[in-house]
């Protein structure tokens, strides 16, 4: 299992103007955007620690807005916008001061948390003279500094005792949410988690949304019945299958109903944000995961003899390296042996080109090979109509199997019959059908 804890940006995308205004969307290394707003929002020769609080608080109002999405969850294309009256002050081409450069330069990849939450808080504040707020006052934190107050006292003073600071968080690139396909049935991973754990809150304040029951991140018939109420709900186009819309707009509906973007938040636990799947896979890992990676690679390696084809179990070893390493250079990914999300995502994509162009000598192979995606009960087609016909040759032989009908349908016989496989042999007992368990299958029933 794998945390997503917030990473700041190396660079933020921001709209010149208020949102809705016509202006330049431009992309900035993080560290001169905050030395930009505070340049315009602070004088420097406030005390130290006033400058610094409110740093921590410009650098993690900017990293809520990343981190919920929250203008690319209303349809827009950047991160935050330049105006006050929306976001923070951002003055472009405007020089910095070199004490406040100083201090960004300690602190740029801290921020302010709440108790029992890892979203950066939404740390809203105003000047203290021409406009108040319940949030942070720039001129009241001069006084406090003045007191002898610490940034972290200034901070709690307008937040609440149970605020503090996340320090040395990770850096690196965000990336969108949006995984850049569909999602649909039978679709398995983290952005299914995401998608229920979110549709599973919006549900408390929509209860007409049908409850999820999967926990394995698989996109079965309870998540697709919970996406088209969705989208029923908010005018959407009733399809149960996740586009970059409904994405965004179930992204934008659980920002709300939690408050993310809320002095009084709900928060985001570490709970909720632990995920299955993690996001990269190296030396000395096991799993399902690994097995998966194996598979895929196993039958692209039939194939192209610039990919080794070596023997391969559930650990991530030497061979594992070896084969990861020879698809990173094929592919033009960094050959690192590491195996990440973005190799997955085009390791997918070369397999399906493999289904897709399978070699004439090898046709007879063709309708052994795994589809590329999770068949759950509510699937239709040719794929589960390949999987029955393997599944009617096991029945023949094994009469404990319940049965099934050569339909093209995932019906509840052909679950109960996954099912029984996989007490049988070893398999979690969840009636879906993967890599594994797909093989297992047409080994079966060659007996």
């Amino acid at each position: 299992m794998a945390v997503r804890y917030p990473v700041v940006p190396n660079n933020i995308t921001v709209h010149l103007g208020e949102p809705d205004q016509a202006g330049r969307d431009i992309t900035v290394p993080f560290t001169d955007y905050i030395s930009n707003v505070a340049s315009s929002e602070l004088y420097p020769t406030w005390p130290r620690n006033s400058l610094t609080a409110n740093i921590y608080a410009i650098i993690s109002f900017a990293m809520n807005r990343i981190y919920n999405e929250w203008y690319r969850s209303k349809g827009y294309n950047f991160d935050i916008t330049s105006s006050p009256t929306y976001d923070q002050t951002y003055t472009l081409n405007r020089s910095t001061y070199e004490n406040i450069d100083d201090i960004v330069g300690e602190i740029f990849d801290n921020y302010v948390v709440k108790s029992g939450q890892i979203q950066p808080y939404f740390t809203t504040y105003c000047d203290g003279r021409v406009k108040t707020c319940e949030g942070l006052s720039q001129w009241g934190s001069v006084t406090l500094a003045n007191q002898g107050k610490t940034p972290l006292q200034i901070l709690q003073n307008y937040y609440g005792n149970d605020i503090g600071i996340k320090y040395d968080a990770p850096v690196g690139d965000t990336m969108e949410g949006f995984p850049g396909n569909d999602v649909g049935l039978g679709y398995a991973g983290n952005p299914v988690l995401a998608i229920q754990r979110d549709l599973r809150r919006i549900k408390q304040n929509y209860p007409a949304i049908p409850d999820i029951t999967d926990t394995l991140g698989i996109y079965e018939q309870t998540t697709e019945a919970a996406v088209k109420k969705f989208q029923e709900i908010f005018g959407l186009p009733v399809t149960g299958v996740v586009d970059k819309a409904t994405w965004y707009r179930i992204k934008y509906i659980y920002n709300s109903v939690k408050k993310l973007f809320d002095l009084y938040t709900e928060g985001i636990s570490e709970e909720e944000a632990t995920f299955l799947y993690t996001d990269e896979l190296k030396y000395g890992d096991t799993g399902i995961e690994v097995e998966y990676i194996h598979y895929f690679l196993d039958a692209i390696a039939f194939l192209d003899k610039d990919i080794p084809r070596l023997p391969t179990n559930s650990i991530y070893n030497n061979n594992t390296i070896t084969m990861v390493k020879a698809f990173q250079e094929k592919y033009n990914l960094p050959v690192t042996g590491i195996f990440t999300y973005k190799d997955w995502t085009v390791l997918k994509n070369a397999y399906r080109n493999i289904l897709k162009s399978f070699p004439k000598e090898y046709q007879e192979y063709v309708d052994e090979l795994y589809p590329d995606y999770f068949l759950t009960r509510g699937a239709t087609g040719p794929d589960v109509r390949r999987f029955q016909k393997f599944l009617l040759a096991i029945c023949r032989f094994d009469k404990s199997i319940p049965g099934v009908r050569v339909n093209g349908i995932f019906d509840e016989l052909t679950e109960k019959s996954v099912k029984k496989l996989q007490q049988d042999y070893g398999f979690d007992i969840n009636g879906v059908v993967g890599p594994l368990l797909w093989r297992k299958v047409v080994e079966l029933s060659k007996r």
